[in-house]
């Protein structure tokens, strides 16, 4: 009885190999092409840069504060115009009720000035719904631009249509003057029309109108075109006041500067 062979289940190493080599020379391969796949990256949203952001929100804050200022100024011009159209306010009006030079002694040898004046001015409220309240009140008289003297009035509160009359003395004792201002001083004395003389208030006021007030606010005051000689004898000399003319300005104070 013949006998039958049975090939191996597991293919000869060497049969594979063999194989292999053959594909390999035939320029073909023995796996299967790969699929070709296309991928897709998912869509990422990038931040905005953070310099546009911060740019974006100075832009926002900068909006807003102008807003908010123009705001309150709106707010302000209404509240001011209401005021206005209620109270009518006017300022104050001072004027030289009179003004007396009792000494004004020049010595030639030191240039050393004694003065002494007899100053009254007269304030009166022209205003019918509003009060001023004032501080006291520093006094200076100028002759031709140099200080010649300095007082003080009395703080006094000022009712409406009211005319308060306030008195002081004014005076500048052993005052050192260089040579440039007593010459000046000295040429003014011989002149006919003699000393041109300014005189100037300064203070702070506070407004009343009806139940509303304001803070103290800055005014000056200044009263020109006066003309004095010294006096010859005892009796004091009466400064000519017919071309005289105050006028009151706010001095309005903001950070180191004053308008």
């Amino acid at each position: 009885m013949a006998e039958r062979v049975h090939p191996s289940a597991k293919p000869n190493g060497t049969t594979a190999a063999a194989t292999s080599t053959a594909a390999a020379a035939n320029g073909t391969s023995t796996f299967p092409a790969a699929k070709s796949q296309f991928y897709r990256p998912a869509y990422r949203p990038q931040p905005p840069p953070r310099r546009s952001y911060r740019r974006s929100c100075w832009c926002r804050c900068c909006l807003c504060t102008t807003l908010i200022v123009l705001f309150l100024l709106l707010l302000i011009g209404i509240a001011g115009i209401v005021l206005y159209v209620l109270y009518r306010p006017h300022r104050p009006d001072f004027s030289v009720s009179n003004f007396q030079i009792s000494q004004f002694n020049l010595s030639s040898s030191s240039s050393q000035l004694n003065t002494s004046f007899n100053l009254t001015i007269s304030a009166y409220n022209p205003n019918k719904k509003i009060v001023f309240f004032y501080n006291p009140i520093s006094v200076s008289v100028f002759a031709d631009g140099i200080s010649v003297g300095n007082g003080n009035f009395p703080a006094f509160t000022h009712s409406s249509k009211n005319t308060t009359i306030l008195r002081s003395v004014i005076s500048s004792q052993g005052q050192s003057l260089d040579s440039t201002a007593a010459s000046t001083l000295k040429s003014d004395l011989k002149t006919k029309n003699g000393l041109p003389l300014k005189i100037q208030l300064e203070t702070k006021v506070k407004v009343k109108m009806g139940a509303v007030k304001t803070k103290r606010v800055g005014i000056r005051v200044t009263c020109d075109g006066i003309h004095g000689s010294a006096p010859t004898g005892k009796s004091p000399a009466t400064a000519s006041k017919d071309n005289a003319k105050c006028s009151v300005d706010l001095r309005v104070k903001i950070w180191k500067w004053t308008f």
